[in-house]
């Protein structure tokens, strides 16, 4: 599943023009990862342009080294200008520093993560936690649920309003996500 997960996020030609310039955005233990991954299979599931409705491209990177703000926009900088020519918001994160500001912005704890790998599995939906970079791809929960259009509390993030307003968000962009089954066990 992995092979055809590769394929379909590859043919969102934004998602393929940053991986194709991988090496110069100069990021440790960088990730793709998120909505441009899995809002771009439900595109096509839905016989949509691979491209529509996504509003941003994350990437995550581990920088431990670093956790000030004015580091991350150097890097968002950086990737700003060698991804200039993309008509596509690209954000930068590094992981390393997320704990700083989850609090303020979500009111809810998060603890120091460990790696980029870290972030991406605490993503509110299980099927949303995947990452990829050009010889890789990191799936911790597996593509089933994702190609099942299924969507699941990830008990990493036990915040259930939070769960159900991104689920409520998903489903209004992409009709035919989630329509399958909805999981909202709080077990």
């Amino acid at each position: 599943m992995e092979a055809r997960f590769r394929r379909d996020i590859l043919q969102n030609a934004v998602n393929a023009t940053i991986l194709s310039r991988w090496q110069d955005l100069e990021l440790p233990n960088a990730w793709l990862v998120a909505g441009c991954l899995f809002q771009t299979v439900w595109n096509l599931q839905g016989e949509r342009p691979a491209g529509q409705s996504i509003k941003d491209y994350n990437l995550f990177y581990f920088d431990p080294s670093d956790l000030s703000e004015a580091a991350e926009a150097q890097a968002q900088a950086r990737v700003n200008a060698l991804l200039a020519d993309l008509d596509a918001t690209v954000e930068v994160a590094n992981q390393a520093r997320v704990h700083l500001w989850y609090p303020g912005h979500f009111g809810r704890p998060c603890p120091p993560l460990q790696s980029s790998e870290d972030g991406i599995q605490r993503f509110l939906v299980l099927e949303t936690c995947l990452g990829i970079r050009p010889h890789e791809c990191h799936a911790p929960f597996g593509y089933s649920g994702l190609y099942a259009a299924s969507f699941t509390p990830n008990p990493l993030t036990p915040y259930p309003e939070l769960f159900a307003a991104k689920v409520a968000n998903y489903q209004a962009r992409w009709p035919t996500a989630g329509s399958t089954h909805v999981s909202v066990n709080e077990s």
